[in-house]
Parts: C-alpha cells; structure tokens; sequence
C-alpha cells in the first residue's frame, strides 16, 4: 500500500482538493436553491393571502336587477360604446356562486358566474330639471 507522501500514490492532495473543492461548491448550490424556493413558496403565499383580502364580496338577493358583463371580443370597440348588459333580473342563487338570471327584454333565463354582474342603478331624475337659454343674459 502507497501512502500519498509518495509521488506514485494515487491519492495525492493535488488529486483529492479539487474533488473536495466541487462537492463543497455544489453543496453550496444547493442550499442557495434551497433556500430560494423557500422563499418562493412564502412570497407566493403573501401574495395570495394579500390579493383575496381586497377582494370584495357581492351580497345579491333574489328580484334585485343588475347589468351583465358583455364579454364578447372585439377588436375596434366604439368608445362610447357600454360594456354591460341590462339590466337583468335574479330569479335564482345558488351555493357555488353560479346566478340565474332573466333578461327584462327578452324574458330568457341563463346562468352566469356572479363575477360577471353589477348593482343596477337607476339614472338621475330628470323632473326637477332647470332649463336655461343661453341667449337670454342677465344683466
């Protein structure tokens, strides 16, 4: 048996460094991965916890109106154009979020996701309107 004083040994110090030297490096890698997926995960888990907190809950009730998303894609919408439909009525609500709803135009019943409906709200009242000529001045 050779001792690695001796030049012939197969396990010199030049020899061993370099293979103690790169298990070393990866080890080192792969705490450093490690630690970033960690963090990962955590960050992730902030963000989510951060997003559903200002996501606010739509309470509707059965007779209430409310305007329909229109979700059609279209390439050149006319600006002035509305994106919501209406309004409509609830006629049902169920557990897992789903609304059936009836049109007031045309009396069908489909079922949206209650995402894709707004409170209706009635227009100012235009009874109580003053109506003012701009060529009659006061002087």
């Amino acid at each position: 048996m050779k001792f690695p004083d001796e030049p012939d040994s197969l396990c010199t110090l030049s020899i061993i460094e370099p293979i103690v030297q790169e298990v070393f490096e990866l080890d080192c890698k792969n705490k450093l991965e490690e630690d970033f997926l960690e963090n990962l995960e955590i960050e992730d888990k902030e963000t989510k916890v951060f997003h559903y907190a200002r996501i606010s809950k739509k309470n509707f009730t059965i007779g209430q109106k409310n305007l329909l998303h229109h979700s059609k894609l279209k390439f050149f919408p006319g600006k002035l154009r509305s994106r919501w439909l209406g309004p409509h009525v609830i006629t049902k609500i169920f557990a897992n979020g789903a609304v059936e709803i009836q049109s007031l135009k045309t009396n069908n019943t489909f079922k949206v996701n209650d995402h894709q409906l707004k409170e209706y709200r009635k227009g100012f009242q235009t009874e109580h309107v003053e109506i003012m000529d701009l060529e009659d001045r006061i002087l």
